[in-house]
């Protein structure tokens, strides 16, 4: 008896166990940073790499007979680089897919007989989304990767004033921050390394710091650029402003979060109205519904 007791407890336990794992929505970070390297480190990846340098070439192959104006292409460039994207074969990979995805939506549209409804209507707007749908595509890509800068950058100026504070010299400092936040929020470490580098090969500070403003477009970064520059220009502690900045932006991030909870309770109120209160006044009144059609129905066959 005792045995199967505890068969039956063993058991019990294992399984509820073996669910947890199964179904938890929050790895472990030591699973998460090993996963990651291993993604680093994966042969997949290169492939993905190889696959996309490919059809990038072959995108820009074909971008390369569209002619642009000059402030339309410093235009598309500053959103490249705002994207991640610094290699100058990705221009022409952008106006090749401006080519060659409404070339593939009217034919798709043509295959699916989609334009019988109107013909003229609908293959002139597949021609039209598909003109408009890389620059969207990159428009949101800036957007997330400006929202992933921003969401970094508290702890990157929390680990840039230890480390200033503990002795280390600015550039030594951002150098050792990105490697930090390699893992965590690579395109800001992406980002710090390129201005060390750009320090390295003969830019002064104030130029590399300013071109990484440029280049992100947050405003955050800009203001942590000009603080910067300021105080390598006069001479000031850099750890002192950086830390008054550190507790600014706090502030700033706490009013930010202020601001999206009042927001909540009006994005709401389109969601109650047409999903909740219909299906709440479907089930509260429906049976009152039935009950007085039931009674009256036979009033009014007669």
């Amino acid at each position: 008896m005792i045995a199967l007791l505890a068969g039956t407890f063993l058991g019990s336990a294992l399984v509820t166990l073996a669910l947890y794992f199964a179904f938890a929505t929050h790895p472990a970070p030591t699973a998460e940073r090993l996963s990651d390297l291993w993604t680093l480190a994966s042969p997949r990846s290169s492939r993905k790499a190889h696959l996309s340098q490919k059809l990038q070439a072959a995108a820009g192959s074909i971008g390369a007979l569209i002619p642009a104006s000059p402030q339309e292409a410093r235009r598309t460039e500053k959103l490249l680089l705002r994207a991640g994207f610094r290699r100058p074969e990705a221009l022409k990979a952008l106006r090749g897919l401006k080519l060659i995805f409404p070339v593939v939506l009217v034919a798709v549209t043509l295959e699916s007989k989609v334009y019988r409804f109107d013909p003229l209507f609908v293959l002139v707007a597949a021609a039209v989304v598909g003109f408009l749908l890389p620059e969207m595509w990159l428009t949101q890509r800036v957007r997330m990767r400006q929202r992933w800068l921003q969401r970094g950058l508290p702890d990157a100026l929390d680990l840039l004033v230890i480390c200033v504070e503990a002795g280390l010299g600015l550039d030594q400092a951002m150098l050792r921050v990105s490697r930090e936040l390699a893992l965590a929020y690579p395109n800001l470490s992406e980002e710090l390394q390129l201005v060390n580098f750009e320090v390295r090969v003969g830019k002064t500070r104030a130029e590399a710091l300013r071109g990484f403003a440029t280049r992100t477009g947050v405003d955050d970064l800009q203001a942590l650029v000009s603080i910067l520059v300021q105080a390598d220009r006069f001479g000031t502690s850099v750890a002192q402003a950086l830390r008054v900045y550190s507790e600014n932006l706090r502030t700033k991030r706490r009013q930010r979060a202020e601001e999206l909870a009042a927001k909540t309770s009006v994005k709401m109120i389109p969601v109650l109205v047409l999903f909740i209160f219909p299906a709440l006044l479907t089930v509260v009144l429906g049976p009152a519904v039935i009950m007085l059609i039931h009674q009256f129905a036979p009033m009014l066959s007669r």
